[in-house]
């Protein structure tokens, strides 16, 4: 292109196009064997299959140059990048540059490859208290590898790190515990203990802990770093155990536009399987009961553990005999309302089905205590073949409430239920405690009623 003296200078648009999108040196096509492991200048030198073939010395960076496995023969071609096993001898047009095998090197070793990104590790502590079904978490700090902390997720470098727990399978809301967040620190330290309640022989047995280390934004929605799934059969009752374990990403779940037409039909069978799953387990809370079955004064001691009033609660029930249940407390409710929680209250039927009995409503929380008893006069023999359903409500003023779980005990309970019932019609007199799981069926009676 040729500008005269005096003219303006005037460049079509064919020619402003071709300045523009000059690309330079054209690179090669990054293909699917560049991303598989290969060796780098500073990995140890592998041991050749081949005796007859030395290996390649790495002393110098000079030594994975493409030029230099040809010259070795094709013996040692094997130990680099698929891509250098289409060079020849002669050194064609097939064989790669020191440059371009540098940059691929630097780029499959950067921050977004999953193999060599470290996303830090997580130290805590967990302890199950039997006596008083209780679990603690005690999250102490985490840290990255070689001290570099936490894998950075905020504009300015840093994180602001919480940890947040579940309980598998049948995570939600009601059992989430959440620690503090660390403002501005790939290295936080935390300190804090988180406890469960409720928790019995039965979940450490089947139950997992999920740990995820989350970023906080107050602007966007709040990032996951990484999780650590521990399950809680590996922690023994009454003994603290302590935990130092690497973040991981989170499981990836099955895309069926991903697999084949042979598997796209196992993979909905899967998930239909396990939504069922999940609606029949799902646990809307905890419950803490106390049986004690009161037996006639005449034929007993006196003396026995007694206590608690409440409905038919009085000196004629206790001569007569009968049972004395009591509602002590829930834990992890579901909330129900809008605000995030609930308002609880419980409701017992009475077991000859002539009235009801209701504890206190407690307002806007998702752990009520209660502390009420309730004595229904009945004769062992009649207990046994009784069925005592036990519900716990959401108090909604002006409409219907809320049913949140419930649980029924009887002899053709199975697990902590029928654990529960058949000692306290073995111990009479004995009061017996012990936390139920808060299920979402709603008993018969209720549901004909």
């Amino acid at each position: 292109m040729t500008v005269r003296r005096g003219k303006k200078l005037s460049i079509s648009i064919q020619e402003h196009m071709a300045i523009d999108v000059c690309p330079g040196p054209i690179r090669p096509i990054r293909q699917i064997s560049a991303y598989f492991p290969r060796l780098s200048p500073t990995s140890p030198t592998p041991i050749s299959p081949n005796p007859a073939v030395s290996p390649v010395p790495t002393s110098s960076p000079l030594a994975l140059s493409p030029g230099s496995v040809a010259s070795s023969g094709m013996g040692g071609a094997h130990l680099l990048s698929p891509l250098l096993a289409h060079g020849r001898p002669g050194g064609g047009g097939g064989s790669l540059s020191l440059t371009s095998s540098v940059d691929t090197s630097v780029e499959i070793n950067s921050s977004d490859s999953d193999d060599c990104t470290a996303l830090g590790t997580l130290e805590f502590e967990l302890r199950y208290e039997q006596s008083s079904s209780e679990l603690h978490c005690t999250v102490l700090q985490s840290q990255g590898e070689d001290q570099h902390g936490l894998k950075p997720m905020d504009f300015n470098g840093l994180a602001d790190p919480y940890v947040k727990l579940h309980l598998l399978p049948g995570a939600c809301k009601a059992n989430k515990l959440k620690t503090k967040t660390i403002r501005n620190s790939l290295n936080p330290v935390w300190n804090e203990t988180l406890t469960y309640v409720g928790i019995t022989e039965e979940d450490m047995h089947r139950k997992t802990l999920r740990l995820s280390v989350c970023d906080e934004d107050k602007l966007t929605h709040n990032e996951l770093i990484g999780e650590s799934r521990v399950p809680l059969k590996r922690v023994k009752p009454d003994q603290t155990k302590h935990f130092h374990t690497c973040l991981e990403h989170p499981p990836p779940l099955p895309s069926p536009t991903a697999m084949g037409e042979a598997l796209r039909g196992i993979s909905c069978y899967l998930r239909e399987w396990e939504n069922e799953q999940l609606h029949t387990l799902e646990e809307r809370g905890r419950l803490l009961l106390s049986l004690q079955f009161l037996p006639p004064l005449g034929l007993e001691d006196p003396g026995v553990e007694g206590g608690g009033g409440g409905a038919g609660g009085g000196s004629e029930g206790r001569r007569s005999g009968g049972l004395c249940v009591g509602v002590k407390r829930c834990a992890h409710l579901a909330a129900m309302d809008v605000n995030g929680f609930s308002d609880p209250y419980v409701k017992i039927p009475d077991i000859q089905k002539k009235s009801k009995h209701k504890t206190a409503v407690m307002k806007k929380t998702l752990n009520p205590e209660f502390n009420e008893e309730f004595f229904y006069e009945i004769s062992l023999s009649e207990l046994a073949n009784k069925t005592l359903e036990v519900t716990v409500w959401d108090y909604d003023l002006g409409r219907s409430n809320d049913f949140i779980g419930g649980v029924c005990l009887s002899c053709h309970s199975q697990g902590d239920a029928l654990r529960h019932w058949t000692d306290c019609l073995k111990n009479k007199g004995r009061r017996v405690e012990r936390w139920h799981i808060l299920t979402n069926e709603l008993p018969r009676t209720l549901g004909h009623d």
